[in-house]
C-alpha cells in the first residue's frame, strides 16, 4: 500500500525547503577549487573565540544530556534583555519555535497572515499544521506593506508574522509604522516579530519590539544565535514574550531540544562584545561597498538592514556565479526571478562577487 493514501493532504502538498549544496560537493561537481558561499547570510567572522574555547571545554561532557530548561544561558540572557527568565523560550533555531507555534495554535480552519516574499519558513509551518497561509504582498519599496497586512486580519486569524528586517528584501519598517498597526491589532492574535537580522540594523526608528512584548500579551519576538552570533551550525535561537505565551509553547517543547555544546556557546558569545562590535562592523563596511560597487554596474538593490542584499542582476546570473565559484542565492521561488541575495562576506570575498559580476557584465563569461 502506498503510504500516499495515509498522508495528510495539507503535508502532501508542502513545497519542501530546498537546502542548497554543501561547499564541497559543488566544486567536486564543478571541477573548482575555493569557492566562495555567499547564499545562507551567515557570519563571515566566524564564531566568538570565547564561544570556540567554551565548547572545547565542555566537550568531554556530551555524553550528558543537555539541560532541558536551559538555565545559565536563561539567566544570562534575562540579565541582558531585563526580561524574567518566565518570558523566554530557547528553540534549535528560531525555526523551531515557528513550529512550536504552528503547533500550539494553528489547525484547520485557521488562518496566519505575512509578508511575501519574506521567510520561506512561514507558509511552511502554516500548512503543515493544516491551516491557511496569507500572504500580503510587499509595497512598492518591497517593504511590509502594514496597512494591507493589517486589512487582511479576519476572525479566523490566530499569527502574524513581521519579519523585520525582512527577509530575503533586507528592507525594514520604521516604529512610528510599526507601533500603529500593532495598535491596531486585534487583542486576541498572536503577534510574532522575527528580528533575527536585527543587531546590523542601521535605521535609527528601529522599532522597540521587545518593549511590546512586555506590554502587549501575545506578542512574541524571535531572535536567534546564528547570524551576527556566528553560530548558525550550532542551531540555537530564543523568544521573548509573555510568561502566558512562553508557557504554551513549553508544553508543545521537545525536551532537551538545544545541545550541551549549543547552550554553552551561546552563553560564551553573550560575553563577546568585542566580536559583535568587529562582525558588525565588517558588515557595514561590507554593505557599503556592494551597494556602491553593484549600483556603478547599473545593478538595482534595495536599501538594507541585514547582512544581505538583494539586487535585480537579471536572469540565470545565480548560475553563472556558480560556475566562476560565487554561490548565492537565486530569488526565483521568491517570485523574483531576476533577483539574488548576496550574503555580505569579507572584503575579499565580496571583490571577487564584483570582479565576477563585473566580467559578466562586459561579456566576458565566467
Amino acid at each position: 500500500m502506498s503510504v500516499s493514501r495515509r498522508v495528510k493532504p495539507h503535508i502532501a502538498g508542502l513545497e519542501p525547503y530546498q537546502p542548497g549544496k554543501p561547499i564541497e560537493e559543488l566544486e567536486r561537481e564543478l571541477g573548482i577549487e575555493g569557492a566562495v558561499k555567499l547564499a545562507s547570510n551567515e557570519s563571515p567572522v566566524g564564531p566568538s573565540p570565547k564561544a570556540v574555547a567554551a565548547m572545547a571545554q565542555i566537550l568531554p561532557e556530551v555524553h550528558r544530556y543537555p539541560d532541558g530548561g536551559c538555565f545559565a544561558l536563561r539567566a544570562k540572557l534575562s540579565r541582558r534583555l531585563d526580561v524574567s527568565g518566565e518570558q523566554l523560550i530557547f528553540g534549535s533555531g528560531s525555526d523551531e519555535i515557528l513550529e512550536l507555534l504552528a503547533k500550539a495554535f494553528l489547525g484547520e480552519g485557521d488562518e496566519a497572515v505575512f509578508a511575501w516574499p519574506s521567510f520561506a519558513m512561514y507558509p511552511i509551518v502554516v500548512q503543515g499544521a493544516g491551516a491557511r497561509a496569507v500572504s500580503v504582498p510587499l509595497d512598492a519599496n518591497r517593504a511590509h506593506d502594514l496597512v494591507a497586512m493589517a486589512k487582511s486580519v479576519t476572525p479566523q486569524t490566530k499569527l502574524v508574522f513581521v519579519c523585520n528586517p525582512n527577509n530575503p528584501t533586507g528592507t525594514s519598517v520604521g516604529a512610528e509604522a510599526f507601533d500603529g498597526f500593532v495598535e491596531a491589532l486585534p487583542a486576541d492574535v498572536i503577534l510574532v516579530v522575527d528580528e533575527a537580522y536585527f543587531e546590523f540594523v542601521r535605521r535609527d526608528d528601529f522599532p522597540d519590539a521587545l518593549g511590546w512584548a512586555q506590554r502587549r500579551p501575545g506578542t512574541l519576538v524571535l531572535r536567534t544565535f546564528s547570524k551576527i552570533y556566528g553560530l548558525a551550525g550550532l542551531r540555537v535561537g530564543y523568544g521573548v514574550g509573555d510568561p502566558e505565551l512562553i508557557g504554551y509553547l513549553e508544553r508543545a517543547r521537545h525536551p532537551f531540544n538545544v545541545s550541551l555544546v549549543a547552550q554553552v556557546a551561546a552563553a560564551a558569545a553573550l560575553d563577546d562584545d568585542a566580536h559583535v562590535a568587529r562582525s558588525r562592523e565588517v558588515n557595514a563596511h561590507g554593505l557599503a561597498y556592494l551597494e556602491r560597487e553593484l549600483g556603478q554596474l547599473g545593478i538595482e538593490t534595495c536599501p538594507s538592514d541585514a547582512n544581505f542584499i538583494l539586487a535585480q542582476t537579471g536572469p540565470g546570473c545565480a548560475d553563472a556565479l556558480l560556475q566562476a565559484g560565487v554561490i548565492v542565492r537565486p530569488m526565483g521561488g521568491f517570485g523574483l526571478p531576476d533577483f539574488v541575495r548576496i550574503s555580505v562576506g569579507l572584503p575579499e570575498e565580496n571583490e571577487r562577487l564584483i570582479k565576477v559580476l563585473r566580467r559578466l557584465r562586459e561579456g566576458g563569461g565566467s
